[in-house]
């Protein structure tokens, strides 16, 4: 089937759209047979996007979506991906449990990287540990339920008061500390030194796509573990703050 989705801002920013709805018609000039929908946090999946069109002429379009909708999503078949990031402290197979516990089997994981995640704040208010930052009258910015952010923040806070004001991704954390309408919240070590931000680092934890082992024979899904493979892609992820590329291209199945 085709699905047709209403155009929306994006990592990659604005994307051409394929045609118009109006007065119950659609126009469109897109090929679905060469593109992939990917719904996940990634701020810098438009490295990935340009590489899957400049090595293999596949389009691949990314949604910002948390990691818990983004599975509910390839769960209801209305995404052909979904990425992933929800470590628990040091467990390294946290995303294949998640995917398991709310979808079942019959599914792969693809890594995409190794980043790290911590606490952004202002160089002003910047503590020298977690627990200084817990004792601290921090105004804290937080994430939607289901983002890994969240998790992590909600293992950080212990039950205290949860911050009442969130941001939609990672570059909203950093940007509503960079504002000054907060002084701390969780994101990626690479948006927080894009803001210009100090960063205490907390955890590394791998970013998976996930997709269902049906697609394991299409061309598209396997042009794109190429591509996350190439040397390319894995020396454009090697340079971002924060990112690890050497277990780029891992596959896990989900049994």
């Amino acid at each position: 089937r085709v699905l047709r989705y209403a155009v929306e801002p994006t990592a990659a920013g604005t994307l051409p759209h394929d045609g118009r709805h109006r007065h119950g018609s659609t126009a469109s000039a897109g090929d679905p047979e060469k593109t992939l929908i990917v719904a996940g946090c990634d701020p810098a999946v438009g490295l990935l996007c340009a590489e899957a069109a400049r090595q293999e002429g596949l389009r691949l379009i990314g949604l910002t979506r948390s990691s818990a909708t983004g599975l509910e999503l390839l769960d209801r078949g209305l995404v052909h991906l979904a990425g992933l990031h929800l470590g628990a402290g040091s467990d390294r197979s946290a995303n294949a449990a998640a995917v398991r516990a709310r979808a079942g089997a019959g599914y792969r994981l693809l890594r995409i990287t190794e980043w790290e995640e911590g606490l952004a704040t202002r160089a002003e208010r910047s503590p020298a540990s977690l627990a200084a930052a817990l004792r601290a009258r921090l105004r804290w910015v937080g994430r939607e339920a289901g983002s890994g952010a969240r998790q992590c923040l909600d293992e950080i806070l212990e039950g205290r008061r949860k911050p009442r004001h969130l941001a939609r991704n990672h570059r909203g954390v950093s940007e509503a500390i960079r504002s000054g309408y907060a002084d701390a919240g969780v994101c990626l070590r690479l948006v927080t030194e894009e803001a210009g931000l100090s960063f205490l680092p907390i955890r590394s934890e791998p970013y998976e796509l996930c997709f269902s082992e049906e697609l394991l024979d299409d061309w598209r899904l396997q042009a794109l573990v190429r591509v996350v493979r190439s040397r390319s892609y894995r020396r454009l992820l090697r340079d971002l703050p924060g990112y690890d590329s050497r277990t780029a291209g891992r596959l896990t199945k989900i049994a």
